[in-house]
This record gives C-alpha cells, sequence and structure tokens, in this order.
C-alpha cells in the first residue's frame, strides 16, 4: 500500500469535439463499476468518473469531470500518479477510456440517416463507445459478464477485485483496489468468483495466458486476428469477442449478433425487423444483424444507442 501524499497530482483539462454526450458515456461506466476500483456520480448537472490505473511507474488513479460546471469542449482530469513521467500514458489511457477522439458528427449525421435511428441520435448527440484502460481487464469483465446481468457481474468482479486486487490508497473516496492483472486473476479467480465450474474455468485459462503471453491482447491489434484469437479459447464465444473489439480496439463497427438487450432496444426504437413480434428470438437476432448493415461503419456506436433505448426512461 503506498501512501497517498507522496503521490504527484494534477489538474488537467482535456479537449473534447462537441457534441460530447459526457453523462452518457459516465453513465455507461457507471453501471459496470466495480467496487473500490472505480467510483462515479450522475447526481447534478455535471457528471464525475474516477478509478484507479495501474501505469508503468506504479498504481494511480484519475478523476473526470464534464457538464456545464467545466464547459464545453473539453473534459476536466484529476491525476493522482506514483510519477510524474505516467501523465501521457495516463492521458492517453483516459482519451481512450471516454473515446474523446470520435468525430462525432461524422457518426451522427450517418445513424441519423435512418429514420428508426433518428431520434435516438437527436436525443443522444455525440454519443461515445467506452473503451479501456487495460485491454486485460476488459477481456476478464467481458467473460465473467458472459450470460448474466450487468449487475451480476459488477457484484462477482467487486468480489475478485478486492479478493485478488492490490489494495490502494487514494485521495479519492471510494478507491481502494487496483483491478487484479492477468496473474492475480488466474491465482485467485477460483476462490472468489461464484460462477458455474466452466466459466471459472474459462477466466483461469484466459488470465493464464494474457499472463504468459499465449494470448495477446492489445490496443493494435488486428480486429479479425482478435476475434479468432478470443473463440478458439474454450469458452469464449463471438459476442465476448466482439464485445472485447469494440471496448479494446474502439471497432467502431463490431455487432453482438443474439444480444437480448439489442433486441429490446430495437423493438423500443420502433426498428423494422419485418417479422411478427412473436417470431423466435434467434430468427430476430438474424433480422436485426441484417438490418444492421445498414449502419455501417458505425455498428458499435448504433448498438449503444439500442442498448440506451432498452433501459427504463428514469436510467437513459
Amino acid at each position: 500500500i503506498r501512501d497517498s501524499a507522496a503521490r504527484v497530482r494534477l489538474d488537467l483539462e482535456l479537449p473534447v469535439r462537441e457534441p460530447f454526450d459526457a453523462r452518457g458515456v459516465v453513465a455507461f461506466l457507471a453501471a459496470r463499476a466495480v467496487d473500490g476500483v472505480e467510483v462515479a456520480d450522475l447526481d447534478g448537472d455535471d457528471v464525475r468518473y474516477a478509478r484507479t490505473l495501474l501505469l508503468p511507474h506504479g498504481p494511480g488513479a484519475a478523476e473526470v469531470m464534464a457538464g456545464p460546471g467545466v464547459g464545453p469542449g473539453r473534459v476536466a482530469v484529476r491525476l493522482e500518479l506514483a510519477s510524474a513521467a505516467d501523465v501521457s500514458v495516463a492521458v492517453t489511457r483516459l482519451r481512450r477510456l471516454l473515446d474523446l477522439d470520435a468525430d462525432p458528427a461524422a457518426v451522427d449525421t450517418a445513424l441519423a440517416d435512418d429514420p428508426a435511428l433518428a431520434p435516438l441520435v437527436a436525443r443522444r448527440p455525440g454519443l461515445r463507445l467506452p473503451g479501456t484502460v487495460d485491454p486485460h481487464e476488459i477481456v476478464v469483465r467481458a467473460i465473467v459478464g458472459q450470460q448474466i446481468s450487468v449487475a451480476a457481474a459488477r457484484t462477482h468482479l467487486g468480489r475478485l477485485a478486492a479478493g485478488a486486487g492490490t489494495p490502494y490508497v487514494s485521495a479519492v473516496p471510494g478507491l481502494t483496489h487496483l483491478f487484479p492483472t492477468a496473474a492475480q486473476v488466474a491465482a485467485a479467480a477460483a476462490d472468489h468468483l461464484r460462477l458455474p465450474a466452466r466459466s471459472v474455468a474459462t477466466v483461469v485459462d484466459t488470465a493464464g495466458a494474457l499472463d504468459d503471453g499465449t494470448l495477446a491482447v492489445g490496443v493494435g491489434d488486428d480486429g479479425d486476428a482478435l476475434r479468432a484469437a478470443l473463440v478458439a479459447r474454450r469458452g469464449i464465444g463471438p459476442w465476448t469477442a466482439a464485445y472485447v473489439a469494440m471496448r479494446v480496439l474502439r471497432d467502431p463497427d463490431a455487432w453482438l449478433d443474439g444480444d437480448v438487450a439489442l433486441l429490446a432496444g430495437a423493438a423500443a426504437a420502433g426498428v423494422d425487423l419485418g417479422l411478427p413480434d412473436d417470431a423466435p428470438r434467434s430468427a430476430r437476432s438474424r433480422a436485426l444483424a441484417a438490418r444492421a448493415g445498414r449502419w455501417a461503419p458505425w455498428r458499435s456506436y448504433a448498438a449503444l444507442h439500442l442498448w440506451r433505448a432498452a433501459l427504463p426512461p428514469t436510467r437513459q
């Protein structure tokens, strides 16, 4: 545990192209926030998100704020670092996490051309595709989240982080641990995850492969090669591979076949699939995947719009 008083602290402002749906990207992260690793605040006009980070020169934390109080075209960042040498790395990771380098005009214009998506785009202009600060973390989170709810995955991951993650003392209330490294997950997941044995085995085996380099997952990977490497592993299917590509590579055109929430969002948005409402889910999923072809090369952003459409009004 490092003494928080000995750390480098910096306040920065990061530029961002408008429109910027700060509330939407923070809400996405907040719904999946792992206790002790992440905290978020959506109350009031401004939004806040903070998390711990494992950086080249040691552990740290970052807190980001956006909204009217910060002003348009920028995001306020407070960094807590072991070394000033990690500033550029931390900023790069935060820009990827919040998708600050997206071209919102291009995305919104293309998706709004579809009458079914136009109202969603008008409601959430500048929607962003959340990335990651750690590719290995997203692989673990995606496997844990297979075929369970977001809330359930968050509970399992919180238990894993508390039991296997390195403790961290932060000036940011609520941040207490780093997300476990691949090596820590491989060694401790079986003790802390209350998932079916096959799911736990997949987590352990994949984390071990990430740790020893048998499986390489990084932000510069080729999308097709990454998906192929993931689905070749026992217990990992196309949905998980697509989700990892979406978050790690920030692939703007990923599509998650068979995702129930996408079907619910499409129904809520009035997307015409050309099928009766009581058609089998598999048929509706195939029809939605075919319909999504119109949204290329921005299908990841379309999926985010549909996910939001599926949420209760109070959470949109």
